[in-house]
């Protein structure tokens, strides 16, 4: 553990105009098998600015219809561009039922030098203050690796250069009525911490070595090696006791839990090809909905599955049927499940689907049975509107829209807004 420390960060008072960091991210290396990525990228703070974020959000359609009603002569001329500007906004609409949302891709945009560099994790605090974090470049060790934003996308301050090349996961949660950010490292960076929403670091803890599943040093001299007696977590979930879960979803396939101080005290599963084992458990969650029973939730990727447990740890019971389930969230009634195949899924309290939202399977899957890679994630041209092409994690904000942050080379953020 670590002391209290103020980490550097900045926000939209503080203005750095060094842009050497707008430079091109280097090519990746994939993991074709299990779709890890092998290396990555990030950097800094700025002053929001609308022309940062397109048109003004507060532009109406009345106001279009006041230019329109201008002059009659125009009216003719301008009739098409209406009918094509309805069009499009209802192409925008994804969903089927009483799950459709409107799809803004995009969403928050990072104000010069600051770049997307693989984006991970989002999260949402009580404010409804959306938290992003990407993976970055360690060679860019002065450039943040989280990002906080308005509810409108506007910028707000950035901060955690400490993560940068292996920034991961983050969660939000409220503690004797303050909320802090956990957030979680991989590749170099090898640890968990808890810190301020301000980015000022509470503590930083490294491999627990207690668990018996680490290579010497994995702790003390933590490096980018892979393995599965190496410690590379990946996401969080909190116990209602005030502990926590770690999910070690590219190291050694445990689940760590922790008590609220951060201390170790136990790990349950290990590499497998399920019923308490894992092939990649990248995601995790508490699902505490009305209606059952309390279950620890894992997102086990490779095995292309959710596998539910009591809080105490002993399976439970699996649930197949998905691409690459990446995290977990939960609201009210729903549970949100972002697939890494081209896909964010609704399942309700039984865990039956409701809804698939901007499925993109067929063309994403023919590309890389085609390429026998994933290029599409690498060229922003072949992206659709309204498709997906790798969620790697989705939350609910405070009124039940949802954030969805996909692993792609220049990285994306959607925004679903219910309708």
């Amino acid at each position: 553990m670590k002391g209290v420390a103020t980490a550097p960060r900045w926000d939209s008072a503080s203005i750095i105009a060094d842009h050497k960091f707008n430079e091109p991210p280097p090519p990746q290396k994939l993991l074709l098998g299990s779709w890890l990525p092998y290396k990555q990228k990030t950097r800094w703070p700025y002053p929001a600015s609308p022309l940062l974020h397109g048109a003004p959000k507060n532009m109406s359609s009345s106001t279009h219809r006041r230019q329109f009603l201008k002059t009659a002569a125009i009216a003719a001329a301008c009739a098409p561009a209406i009918i094509t500007a309805k069009r499009s906004a209802a192409q925008d609409v994804i969903g089927s039922g009483e799950y459709q949302y409107r799809c803004e891709h995009m969403f928050p945009q990072l104000p010069a030098p600051f770049t997307w560099q693989i984006t991970h994790n989002v999260a949402v605090d009580p404010d409804n203050r959306l938290y992003v974090i990407h993976e970055g470049d360690s060679k860019l060790a002065d450039h943040p690796s989280i990002f906080v934003f308005d509810s409108e996308g506007t910028f707000i301050r950035a901060f955690g250069q400490q993560f940068q090349g292996g920034g991961h996961g983050l969660e939000i949660r409220v503690e004797d009525g303050t909320p802090f950010l956990y957030v979680s490292g991989y590749q170099q960076v090898k640890s968990i911490a808890k810190m301020t929403l301000e980015g000022e670091l509470i503590w930083q803890s490294y491999a627990p070595m207690a668990s018996g599943v680490y290579a010497k040093g994995e702790a003390s001299n933590p490096a980018r090696i892979w393995g599965r007696d190496r410690f590379m977590p990946t996401n969080f979930a909190f116990t209602p006791d005030g502990g926590f879960l770690v999910a070690d979803g590219y190291g050694a396939f445990y689940v760590h839990r922790y008590d609220a101080n951060g201390k170790w005290v136990s790990c349950f599963g290990g590499e497998g090809d399920g019923k308490g084992k894992f092939n990649t458990p990248h995601g995790i969650w508490i699902d505490s909905r009305d209606g059952g029973d309390e279950a620890i939730v894992v997102a086990d990727r490779a095995n292309n599955a959710l596998q539910f447990f009591t809080m105490d740890g002993q399976y439970q019971k699996t649930v197949p049927g998905f691409g690459l389930p990446a995290n977990i969230d939960t609201n009210g009634q729903l549970m949100l499940v972002p697939e890494l195949v081209a896909r964010v899924s609704l399942l309700d309290r039984h865990h039956n689907t409701v809804a698939t939202i901007g499925d993109d399977r067929e063309r994403v899957l023919a590309d890389k049975e085609k390429s026998k890679g994933f290029t599409i994630r690498t060229d922003e041209s072949r992206w659709e509107q309204g498709k997906f092409v790798h969620p790697h994690d989705a939350c609910f904000d405070r009124d039940d829209n949802i954030y969805v942050a996909e692993w792609v080379s220049t990285g994306r953020v959607s925004k679903l807004t219910r309708v």
